[in-house]
């Protein structure tokens, strides 16, 4: 399961306070630690000189060593503060003191091996500095504690107004052009998701201008051709038999065909086609759907399957995707029929590929030849199938062929 933007969201803001945090730590603690070494080794320098100035002021000559604790030979000093008396100057060393306590040391060269020396114990200054770290250490815990709650709902602001424009743009390429990611007069605020839903909304609308425009023309089209189109069905009807009468008479045929596709598109766009349902034997009305059409089907049944559906309705769908299968695919066509579904397959080359990627479109064959159909046939049996509440679905078989399913509706 991929994780939401919500989680990443959050996460990106857990791990940049961690990383904020982190740094700021680290800054305080070296700004700490070098200002508390600093004031150590100015006390322990300002001891030592205090040390020399009294010595060579008031120092026995019979017995220099006679200021213990604050002056002594070279020899009792540790190695490493030793290796930096090189000079003259106050020198001063830290040492951690592990295992034992940390202590600030500085020294400076009197006479010969003779030196003056200060010790400060900097175990308080250890612990004062562990309390601080524990001390950022909390805060930053409880400062995650609250950023990420606090950020989590904020991202989940910003994601619900996603989904919402994921949802309607699902909706719209599943058809509904009516849907808008925003309501009439509501804002969504000045951001790049207000941006992203007024262009999904503009789409939604231009798309839906145009198909309305595409139906409106095909309407008009189909109906101004209706009335001269009868008229020459009635002129071709008077002319005497021959091989030209014919040959007008098949062209009139077509084109009449032609015009009652486009009419029946246009009242499948404009939603007006209402199912009138009945029981149906489906392998009876299977058979007489091949018959109409003309075309030698095998016809197979599974069981004595009823449906509960509109006879005329499934007569086109099974009559077009019968022709269809004759047309543009290779026999021999098959019709299977079981409990609530039809199957009808050829063994031709399949659907093309664009045509399962995007779904039927008019005036769109699939052939290379454009004398085989206007294209009209698939987009008519997925309008019907919507009207009587059926699910067709268009595939190819992995040994080969055409196979278009049709589930009618329990």
């Amino acid at each position: 399961m991929k994780p939401s933007l919500r989680w990443k969201v959050a996460a990106l803001i857990t791990l940049a306070c961690c990383a904020v945090t982190a740094v700021v730590g680290v800054l305080v603690h070296r700004t700490t630690l070098d200002r508390t070494m600093g004031q150590a080794k100015e006390r322990a320098v300002e001891s030592v000189h205090k040390a020399v100035e009294g010595y060579r002021a008031n120092a026995p000559a019979e017995d220099p060593a006679a200021w213990i604790g604050r002056i002594g030979r070279l020899g009792e000093l540790p190695d490493s503060l030793r290796a930096l008396l090189t000079g003259d100057e106050a020198v001063a060393w830290y040492d951690d003191g592990r295992p034992t306590r940390p202590w600030m040391w500085a020294a400076q060269r009197i006479d010969g091996d003779l030196v003056a020396f200060s010790r400060l114990e900097m175990g308080s200054e250890r612990v004062r500095l562990h309390a601080l770290d524990r001390a950022m250490v909390q805060a930053a815990l409880i400062a995650l504690a609250v950023v990420v709650p606090v950020s989590v709902g904020l991202a989940e602001l910003t994601n619900r107004r996603l989904r919402r424009v994921a949802a309607t743009a699902r909706r719209i390429a599943d058809g509904d052009l009516d849907a808008r990611v925003s309501a009439p007069g509501r804002g969504l605020g000045r951001d790049e998701i207000a941006d992203i839903s007024v262009a999904v909304d503009s789409m939604a609308a231009s798309l839906q201008y145009r198909l309305l425009a595409e139906q409106r023309f095909t309407a008009d089209v189909a109906h101004d051709l209706r009335t001269p189109l009868m008229g020459l069905v009635t002129v071709a009807g008077l002319l005497d038999e021959g091989e030209a009468a014919d040959l007008v008479r098949d062209r009139v045929g077509v084109l009449r065909s032609l015009v009652e596709d486009l009419l029946e598109v246009s009242r499948l766009d404009a939603g007006a086609e209402v199912a009138e349902r009945v029981r149906v034997p489906l392998a009876e009305l299977a058979r007489r759907s091949a018959a109409r059409v003309g075309v030698e089907v095998a016809v197979t049944v599974l069981g004595d399957p009823v449906a509960e559906t509109d006879p005329r309705r499934l007569d086109r769908i099974l009559a077009n995707l019968v022709l269809n299968a004759h047309r543009h695919g290779g026999p021999p066509v098959e019709i299977t029929v079981g409990d609530n579904v039809v199957e009808v397959r050829d063994h031709g080359p399949g659907f093309p590929p664009e045509l399962l990627a995007d779904g039927p479109k008019r005036f769109r064959t699939g052939a290379a030849e454009r004398g085989r159909g206007h294209g009209l046939g698939l987009t008519i049996a997925l309008g019907q199938a919507h009207v009587i509440g059926a699910g067709l679905t268009l595939a190819n078989a992995p040994e080969g062929g055409a196979v278009a399913t049709l589930r009618l509706p329990a």
